[in-house]
């Protein structure tokens, strides 16, 4: 990542852009912005952001949609996306996750509170570039995918293919929460019908196994991990 991370604001309303845009640049960082969807896609190919903030609420093409369109594009698909809202609803969020969202930070916001929101989620982009041939190891847990091969604190832990598949995928990005719907996706595919029970039979075995408090439970939406 370059020494001034890249960051896209895209937002309707233009003192909101220019205090988030003042706060970020006083800390270093590379600032473009936008203030619609189209304008936003067509400025996240020319300039590659390390993370892009995205209003929900705007007019035209809403952030969801604008988010659902930037997934699509190959070289902008694993761009860290954070939805910046007012709205608080589960159905929003669920939404915004579905579509590729990688966290929400919500209106109003402290400059300190929003500085150090940002900080982790580009810690999070760091993370998510380890090339998959790599040992991860987040929090003492180490994951070899090439073998197949989980350990903790250096002792071997014997995890099933699904509870491999699983860990792997919420470790994936770090602090991401991953619906169930993709979780769902992502795991079992079209191999089996299941339900959202073993989803939850799944995730209770890996906290045995890794310890509790990797593994965080959204309410109504899905999990996600951190250490």
């Amino acid at each position: 990542m370059n020494k001034e991370p890249k960051i896209l604001l895209v937002d309707d309303e233009q003192d909101i852009l220019e205090f988030l845009s003042y706060n970020l640049k006083k800390e270093g960082y590379t600032v473009y912005t936008a203030m619609n969807g189209k304008e936003a896609i067509t400025l996240a190919q020319n300039v590659i952001p390390d993370l892009i903030i995205l209003d929900v609420m705007m007019p035209d093409t809403d952030g969801i949609e604008t988010c659902r369109e930037i997934r699509s594009i190959p070289e902008l698909k694993n761009i860290m996306i954070a939805f910046l809202t007012a709205r608080n609803e589960d159905y929003s969020q669920i939404a915004g996750f579905d579509v590729g969202a990688d966290d929400y930070i919500n209106k109003p916001i402290k400059p300190r509170v929003l500085i150090s929101r940002i900080a982790a989620l580009l810690r999070r982009c760091k993370i998510a570039e380890v090339d998959k041939s790599e040992k991860l190891n987040l929090g003492g847990i180490k994951i070899d995918q090439e073998r197949y091969l989980v350990t903790k604190d250096n002792q071997e832990i014997n995890l099933p293919k699904k509870e491999f598949e699983l860990l792997t995928l919420l470790t994936s990005k770090p602090g991401k929460v991953f619906t169930r719907e993709v979780i769902l996706e992502k795991v079992w595919g079209d191999d089996v019908v299941v339900g959202d029970r073993t989803i939850d039979v799944h995730v209770r075995k890996l906290r045995e196994k890794i310890g509790e408090n990797f593994i965080k439970t959204i309410k109504g939406i899905g999990y996600k991990f951190e250490f």
